[in-house]
């Protein structure tokens, strides 16, 4: 198998079916965008060039792309936070329990499986002031004028709210991914640590996450990937509302290109978002690089 895997003409034959899936799933989409970011479309009528004028308009013209390219920053700081931190938590949890793992594994996990249109309709009702939902209700009985709390509909928490619907859905996934990175740990290390006096927090401190170090800066990498092109949950929730107080980038795009018909300038804000991920990531992988290095 090996002699095989030596091969360069081998490994061509394995990676082709991915790369032409992406190929036409993602890079020939980004390319059309590209094209079409240069004209002016209604979807009817003939395509006009417009040269750079959709981005001119995107970039100093346009107020509410600015507000939601802030939205979406607050979005992702939040998504990585939560999903990270959270994720490690139950992962850590996990490596201590005993009995019942598998169980609590897995009611953990099951939002992930979830549809996300059955997420979102979760929240609402979480959220809801009428009918009173949950959450109302159980402050109420701290404090009563809680009962009619807005929430969804209150433009300085719907952010937030959209931000632990989106955390709540996928830190299970890296639960998964950090719990399998702890477990893998071996144990002579474990036990050359304990013996050297290492128990408890410390532990974890300056022998375990330091080992997981590069799986943690991974899954950051893949929330802020995933966190700047949300879409489905920030759109079903609230969508985008109100007014545009959780509003992204990917929605505002959406409603730009397919409710107001301005494909090309849905389309330039689409390659804003590619062009986005793709030099924040760059820039955090440096980051990461340069520590590494030190």
């Amino acid at each position: 198998m090996e002699k095989y895997l030596s091969r360069k003409s081998y490994i061509t034959v394995f990676l082709l079916p991915a790369l032409v899936v992406y190929v036409f799933t993602v890079l020939l989409p980004i390319g059309w965008s590209a094209v079409y970011s240069f004209y002016e479309w209604d979807g009817i009528s003939p395509m006009k060039f417009t040269g750079f004028d959709n981005y001119i308009r995107m970039f100093t013209e346009d107020d509410v792309f600015w507000q939601v390219f802030k939205n979406n920053i607050v979005f992702t700081i939040v998504n990585v936070v939560f999903q990270v931190s959270v994720g490690l938590f139950i992962a850590v949890l996990l490596t201590k329990i005993k009995r019942g793992r598998e169980i609590f594994q897995t009611l953990y996990f099951a939002p992930v499986v979830l549809s996300t249109v059955a997420l979102v309709q979760i929240f609402q009702n979480v959220f809801s002031v009428n009918p009173v939902g949950m959450l109302n209700y159980f402050l109420s009985w701290f404090q009563p004028s809680m009962l009619d709390s807005e929430w969804l509909s209150d433009p300085h928490r719907s952010l937030l709210i959209v931000a632990i619907a989106e955390g709540y859905k996928f830190a299970a996934v890296y639960m998964v991914i950090f719990y399998s990175a702890l477990i893998s740990i071996s144990e002579e290390v474990i036990e050359a640590a304990r013996m050297d006096g290492a128990s408890g927090w410390k532990l974890y401190r300056y022998i375990k996450l330091p080992m997981i170090k590069g799986i943690i800066f991974t899954s950051i990498i893949l929330v802020l990937n995933g966190s700047l092109k949300s879409f489905d949950i920030p759109y079903l929730l609230t969508y985008g509302g109100p007014g545009t107080s959780s509003e992204l980038v990917a929605t505002y795009m959406y409603k730009q290109a397919f409710s107001s018909m301005y494909y090309g300038y849905g389309s330039a804000i689409a390659v804003f978002i590619a062009v986005e991920c793709f030099l924040l990531v760059g820039l955090v992988m440096q980051i990461f690089q340069m520590k590494k290095d030190d």
